[in-house]
């Protein structure tokens, strides 16, 4: 259980798990540990499991839901770390979303993220109601409780449109991450933006390391196929930008993919082939996910995690595909179409992609017995 000061940022995968609800918006704990196994999958699949992120419908649920989902995490992946202990390199890291629409809630979220042994908080300052300085936030409020505690974690700050309370004001600016990476314990950001925000970031990137290692996380997961490959254009391009920032050191630590609570193995194999700069590869997993990624948009709009809820139903992870109010569901005709690309996309895995990189479903109770036997 690392703090703050031991701490290196994660590179990799991380996966940012739903929450599954039953039809009364309340947490089916056995299932919620059920994606944690499944996304870590043997040490195939996750090296960060997210709790409580956007894919978790973090701003749809209550915050009690939301802490517990934290303290259920959190239990299972230890768990799993345990198992894996001398099977696997390193262990797979939880983080906690730990954002709440007001400040005091984060606050609380926060403290007990660092009570239930997570690796690291993730906060999205600019979606905390009423919040009119966020870097006053950190420099004061979090700072102030993470040296009051014995125990200091890792903050990753969060930047995503879609969530900001003030539409006026949809990414966190540069200077002020510049500010809070001074901060010893603000060890990165995940950006869900577009290449041209991502790349205000990355040109901004060397400055924000003053005070240490400082990681920039890819939130629009499919960017990195685009920004790992190489690429030659004139002097003064987009491209020849994106190849002096290859050549700089500052390619990105992780992706974080809300796709991958469905292929965590597919999603791991991806950034592997991108982090190598294998092309071949890169285009096979590409294909993969990208067919994934279509057939979730073609069931009347983006309806992301219900889409993702149904494959882990249909997978056997889950036993319900409820969403919390707010988010857009899936209607018959379209769950249907949904279920036929996904039986697509696992055969077009298995050609393409081919184990060990192909996610595993869980047993069913037949062959738990069977191995028991």
């Amino acid at each position: 259980m690392r703090s703050v000061e031991e701490a290196h940022p994660r590179k990799g995968l991380s996966v940012p798990v739903v929450t599954v609800l039953d039809e009364h918006g309340e947490l089916i704990e056995e299932d919620q540990r059920a994606v944690v196994r499944y996304v870590i999958q043997d040490g195939y699949g996750a090296d960060v499991v997210f709790a409580v992120g956007t894919t978790g419908e973090w701003d749809r649920i209550a915050n009690g839901v939301r802490q517990r989902v934290i303290q259920v995490c959190a239990e299972e992946v230890a768990k799993a770390n345990a198992q894996l202990a001398g099977r696997t390199p390193r262990d797979v890291e939880m983080w906690a979303g730990v954002t709440a629409q007001s400040p005091e809630e984060t606050l609380e979220n926060l403290d007990l993220a660092i009570a239930c042994g997570a690796e690291a908080a993730v906060l999205a300052p600019l979606s905390i109601e009423g919040l009119e300085d966020p870097v006053r936030f950190v420099t004061r409020e979090i700072a102030d409780l993470l040296d009051a505690r014995t125990r200091r974690i890792p903050i990753f700050l969060y930047d995503n449109a879609d969530i900001a309370v003030d539409p006026k004001v949809p990414h966190i600016r540069t200077r002020q991450v510049k500010a809070l990476s001074r901060l010893d314990f603000v060890r990165g950001i995940k950006v869900s933006a577009p290449r041209k925000v991502l790349g205000n970031y990355t040109k901004a990137a060397a400055s924000f390391n003053e005070r240490g290692e400082f990681a920039i996380y890819v939130g629009d997961a499919m960017l990195i196929f685009d920004l790992f490959r190489p690429r030659f254009g004139l002097v003064g391009t987009v491209v020849e930008h994106w190849n002096r920032w290859r050549l700089s050191g500052a390619l990105p630590a992780g992706v974080v993919a809300g796709p991958a609570n469905v292929l965590p193995r597919e999603w791991a194999r991806g950034w592997q082939a991108c982090r190598a700069g294998d092309s071949e590869r890169m285009d096979q997993t590409r294909e993969v996910l990208e067919a994934f990624r279509q057939g979730t948009r073609a069931t009347g709009g983006r309806r992301t995690i219900a889409c993702l809820k149904r494959a882990l139903r249909r997978l056997g992870v889950i036993s319900s595909d409820a969403v919390a109010p707010g988010t857009p569901f899936l209607t018959r005709p379209d769950a249907e179409r949904f279920d036929e690309v996904f039986d697509q996309v696992r055969d077009l895995a298995a050609k393409r992609i081919r184990p060990p990189w192909v996610s595993v479903p869980p047993k069913t109770a037949t062959e738990r017995d069977g191995d028991l036997r």
